[in-house]
């Protein structure tokens, strides 16, 4: 623990700088790295839905998802900041450097949710804005609040929350929620707990301190290599439905195929070698394997090539 923990396992709040925030501040609670993926998810489920949408709102219904993930990040921070303060990864973050007030945070974070949510509704449609808030309160209270500090499944049932964006491009097209867009859902939702699982590997140290029961930390590195190999399994099966469904061809099925089997590789090669090298590996390849997937999905469906023959 540091000097800023107190009683009750909470870190002193820091106090304000006297210059206050700066915009890059207030830039930076929106988690833009991780907006980034959430964002291009969505735009992926907007691009292959049935149906035409005006590009004018198409861009509306991709800012509403940027601008409402970014809205959760901010409350997670806010939430999390007694945490953030303590792990080396997330010290430099505005909240536990005092560089910005945890009410302004956490205002900030409350506003754009529900400005983005708005938004959605009004200019796309409401079942689309339906999924936005509900992506965002599953973020905020089932992952961040109720299950991140106490269970090793956090980011099991917490992950769903991520596994949304693609759902709601697809629904600004449609109105709806068809079994295409579930199994985009699927994918992101499988794909989820051996790509944090890989970062938690060579960061256990930082959950350990915070007391984030992540599986490394209470099951060990075995338990969590073979959870790991598990999910990568299930995932291959997965990211082949889009061409069972008939959202995708050929090019799809057999790139997603590659891709699975390296990523199943690296779950293997994580287990083999008892080292956060590999581990860091699988981290970045994990990243890339979810940009490539929904890309060559994109593609595959801008292109028309060929699916499977009825």
């Amino acid at each position: 623990m540091t000097d800023q923990t107190v009683a009750g396992g909470f870190a002193a709040e820091p106090r304000l700088a006297a210059s206050g925030a700066a915009v890059g501040d207030f830039i930076s609670l929106l988690k833009p790295r991780v907006m980034s993926l959430v964002v291009f998810s969505g735009l992926a489920g907007l691009l292959i839905a049935p149906g035409a949408i005006h590009p004018v709102i198409a861009a509306v219904a991709v800012l509403c998802i940027a601008v409402n993930a970014g809205a959760a990040g901010a409350i997670n921070m806010w939430y999390e900041r007694d945490i953030d303060a303590i792990m080396t990864r997330t010290s430099a973050r505005p909240l536990p450097q005092g560089r910005i007030a945890p009410e302004d945070a956490l205002g900030f974070g409350v506003a754009l949710s529900i400005l983005s949510v708005m938004m959605m509704g009004l200019a796309v449609n409401w079942t689309a804005a339906a999924l936005l808030a509900l992506a965002n309160g599953f973020y905020v209270f089932v992952y961040t609040i109720w299950l991140k500090r106490r269970t090793p499944q956090n980011i099991v049932i917490g992950g769903a929350a991520g596994a949304f964006p693609p759902m709601i491009g697809w629904a600004a097209v449609t109105g709806d929620v068809g079994l295409e867009s579930l199994a985009l859902f699927l994918l992101i939702f499988l794909w989820t707990p051996p790509h944090f699982w890989a970062l938690a590997l060579y960061r256990s140290g930082d959950y350990a301190r915070a007391g984030i029961p992540m599986l490394p930390v209470v099951a060990g590195r075995d338990r969590t290599c073979r959870q790991m190999l598990i999910y990568t399994l299930l995932l291959l099966p997965a990211a082949l439905l889009p061409v069972l469904l008939g959202t995708a061809g050929l090019f799809y099925g057999i790139t997603a195929t590659a891709l699975s089997l390296l990523f199943i590789v690296s779950a293997l090669r994580v287990w083999q070698h008892n080292d956060d090298r590999r581990a860091r590996q699988m981290f970045g390849y994990s990243v890339l394997y979810l940009f490539l997937i929904f890309a060559v999905l994109v593609v595959d469906q801008t292109v028309g090539l060929p699916g499977l023959p009825s």
